[in-house]
């Protein structure tokens, strides 16, 4: 039975990364389609990842501060583990102070 769940994900994930090479056969030249398909991964990474932001703290307010830490320095340009470990240590501090307020 798991070998039949493995082999049908297998054929899933083969048509999702076979159909657009069979139905674009050739370079897409219109620059709005292009511009498209190029912001989707974000959209989507943006629209699952958001969310869980702010319900993965204990407190609204540590998510949003973490959150602040590390769009300001992902627009300063710096490197993913320098925000990611930013925002952890800026929610990590937010919730250790609130715990005296």
């Amino acid at each position: 039975m798991i070998l039949d769940y493995v082999l049908i994900m297998a054929m899933v994930t083969y048509l999702i990364r076979m159909l657009p090479m069979v139905i674009f056969k050739r370079k897409l030249e219109n620059k709005y389609v292009k511009s498209f398909l190029y912001y989707v991964p974000f959209a989507v990474l943006g629209a699952m990842t958001i969310p869980d932001i702010f319900t993965s703290t204990s407190s609204v307010y540590s998510a949003i501060a973490g959150t602040i830490v590390a769009v300001f320095l992902s627009l300063k340009e710096k490197g993913l583990l320098i925000c990611a470990i930013s925002a952890c240590f800026t929610v990590y501090a937010v919730e250790f102070l609130l715990r005296f307020i």
